[in-house]
């Protein structure tokens, strides 16, 4: 009989994964390590969200024990590295204040670019999603496109790289030059559609737990991956938010919740701090500490670039005002930053990061932030250089491109200052699962998001924020 081998939720998978991440998290996991180890415990999946063979189920009930062991050591980085929303406030001096006097807007037009800018950067990650930095490299220069300027392509491509690299196999037949026809569904397209949701129904002042039922109500368990589908088997199990963001979850500091905050920068021009803490009620259903920084650092970005009042520059800056400085986050995208204004070669800033984050998983959120930024930092803005500087980097592809497509789509302006051959393909149609999105266009969406940009709270909303975050059951 075949086993099934689900991804991202089998405790003796998980277990290597939660050791890692104590030992970045200030926590002390030897003796756990050791005990696993002396039990014949296998190592986390190097890249695969689960290992080929199943365990005994001894093995499998000391992963689940050894789990709630390891979350219960204390973190000596919790002072600098807090997941509160008053303890990151606490900790961040410069902290953006509501701006005075009329609130910014942010067009239609640029929203449309932030869109197409989303959807092209991750389309253009797609077919390299976890091939090592190598690979990626040797793939784009056999067909001549390195330093990567375009769409990636397997014509000219010699048969035995192809074979030592392979693409993506999920993605190849939609995301090749050859093969794109539209936008084909993608979780980091379908997070955004869901926060449109979430902000059409609940206002600005949702709820962690008005993010969970939503998630319940729309989203498919298949469609979530690493921290989003623990924290939903959490919620089943009966666990609440926060809570489902901790509970034998170690991927709480990966990129998801980073993945999931354009819509707060984007409804919120002008004001980073309200787009920081909107991002948070939205990351800590799923992640804690570095990973909900990420989200906040995005939002933030997202939310100074939304006016096309301010530089890719301020924007990383505005960004890290809502990060704790003291933080591993904030240090990566400092240290990331000056690299770029450092080195002409951004190969090399490449080499450098890869190097500094060689202990982080290719999905955690600390290295990928930090590439995120120094890809925007070494673009200085332009749109082609943004999204194919943050895909060459490697690690999260996908998601680092769509970010960087987000941001300088937002700085363009609009769709038609975006380059042809990126926007052609996608052909204005958007593939789903969520909603009744299927098949939408880039210019529908930018509508219904500005609509959400120019609404302002509702009383109502006021007291929704206020009460307790408990998930309910799925409404009928």
């Amino acid at each position: 009989m075949t086993s099934l081998r689900l991804t991202w939720v089998q405790p003796e998978d998980l277990l290597g994964h939660e050791l890692r991440q104590a030992r970045q998290d200030g926590r002390e996991p030897s003796a756990v390590e050791a005990r696993w180890r002396a039990a014949g415990g296998p190592p986390a999946p190097p890249r695969a969200g689960a290992s080929p063979a199943p365990v005994s189920p001894y093995l499998r009930s000391l992963a689940r024990d050894l789990l709630d062991e390891l979350a219960d050591l204390p973190s000596a980085l919790a002072d600098d590295e807090p997941t509160s929303l008053p303890a990151i406030k606490a900790r961040c001096p410069g902290w953006p204040a509501p701006a005075g006097g009329p609130a910014p807007t942010v067009s239609r037009p640029r929203l449309e670019a932030a869109w197409l800018g989303r959807a092209a950067g991750c389309l253009l990650g797609k077919p390299v999603e976890k091939l090592p930095l190598t690979g990626i490299r040797r793939l784009a220069r056999a067909t001549g496109n390195w330093p990567l300027t375009t769409w990636f392509t397997e014509r000219g491509l010699p048969p035995a790289l192809k074979a030592e690299f392979p693409w993506n196999r999920r993605s190849a037949a939609t995301s090749l030059a050859e093969n794109i026809d539209g936008m084909p569904e993608d979780d980091d397209l379908d997070y955004p559609l869901l926060n449109l949701l979430l902000l059409q129904r609940h206002g600005r002042r949702f709820s962690t737990a008005d993010v969970a039922r939503l998630w319940l109500d729309e989203l498919p368990a298949g469609r979530t991956f690493t921290a989003e589908r623990v924290a939903y088997r959490n919620l089943l199990d009966g666990v609440e938010p926060p809570h489902t963001a901790r509970r034998r979850n170690p991927f709480r500091e990966w990129i998801g919740a980073l993945i999931r905050a354009d819509v707060h920068g984007w409804t919120n021009p002008g004001a980073p701090g309200a787009a920081a803490e909107q991002a948070h009620r939205d990351a800590v259903l799923t992640h804690t500490a570095n990973g909900v920084h990420a989200a906040m650092f995005a939002a933030a970005a997202i939310a100074e670039a939304a006016t096309g009042a301010s530089d890719v520059h301020t924007c990383l800056r505005t960004g890290l005002t809502v990060v704790p400085p003291g933080s591993r986050l904030a240090r990566a995208v400092r240290h990331a930053v000056r690299l770029a204004r450092v080195h002409h070669d951004f190969d090399r800033v490449v080499d450098e990061l890869h190097a500094t984050h060689a202990s982080y998983h290719w999905v955690h959120a600390v290295p990928n932030t930090a590439l995120l930024a120094a890809a925007l930092t070494h673009a200085d803005g332009d749109f082609s250089a943004s999204v194919c500087r943050a895909v060459s980097g490697g690690w999260d592809t996908d998601s680092n491109g769509a970010t960087a497509g987000s941001i300088a789509g937002l700085l363009a302006g609009g769709p038609q200052a975006l380059p042809a051959r990126w926007t052609a393909p996608l052909k204005n149609r958007l593939a789903t699962s969520v909603g009744d999105f299927d098949g939408i266009g880039f210019d529908t969406l930018a509508q219904l998001t500005a609509r959400l940009a120019a609404r302002p709270p509702a009383p109502t909303d006021t007291a929704r924020a206020a009460r307790p975050s408990h998930p309910e059951a799925p409404h009928p």
